[in-house]
């Protein structure tokens, strides 16, 4: 009587996971592998432009992220998905401290999945816009700017791979704190 059987465990049933620190603290790490991709890509974007000569020194062909709607709201979406990632942290934080907080893992699942959707879509329409100035569509008889305007599309596509990094780091976020929560 008042023995320990096999199997059983000694410890309070009050006390934290094992291993649920080690998983907040690769969440704090990641969000901040988010935040240098998605605001680096929202900067590169953000500084994308490139004037293309003419004959004339009076007429002078510019190409920046603000003459393409689709640029604008993928620089927006990496914006607010960025702050969102910054103020994250606290939570994070609170996470490593306190890794047995259940309603605030449910929150940021939450918040995490609508971000991703967020800064998915924004990635995704830039992507497209990027793919159409490299190869043009010869249905709609558009033609290819980057043979005129390399930088421009070369800055464009290096802002897209921080982008799809940080949508990669939110599917890894979500199964990481479902997992956590799953431990609990």
């Amino acid at each position: 009587m008042g023995g320990v059987e096999a199997g059983e465990d000694t410890k309070d049933s009050k006390t934290e996971p094992k291993g649920n620190r080690g998983i907040s603290f690769l969440d704090f790490i990641m969000r901040i592998f988010a935040i240098v991709g998605t605001l680096g890509s929202a900067i590169a974007m953000g500084k994308t432009n490139d004037t293309l000569p003419s004959f004339t020194e009076f007429i002078k062909f510019k190409a920046e992220y603000k003459d393409l709607p689709t640029f604008t709201f993928f620089v927006v979406a990496n914006g607010i998905v960025s702050a969102y990632l910054a103020v994250s942290l606290v939570l994070s934080i609170l996470h490593i401290v306190m890794s047995g907080a259940r309603i605030t893992r449910v929150v940021l699942i939450f918040f995490d999945t609508v971000m991703m959707a967020f800064l998915t879509s924004g990635a995704s329409a830039a992507a497209a816009i990027v793919y159409l100035a490299h190869k043009g569509n010869e249905r709609a008889n558009w033609i290819a700017i980057c043979q005129q305007y390399n930088s421009f599309c070369d800055r464009a596509s290096g802002s897209l791979v921080g982008s799809f990094i940080g949508v990669l780091v939110f599917v890894l976020l979500i199964i990481l704190s479902a997992l956590a929560l799953s431990r609990n």
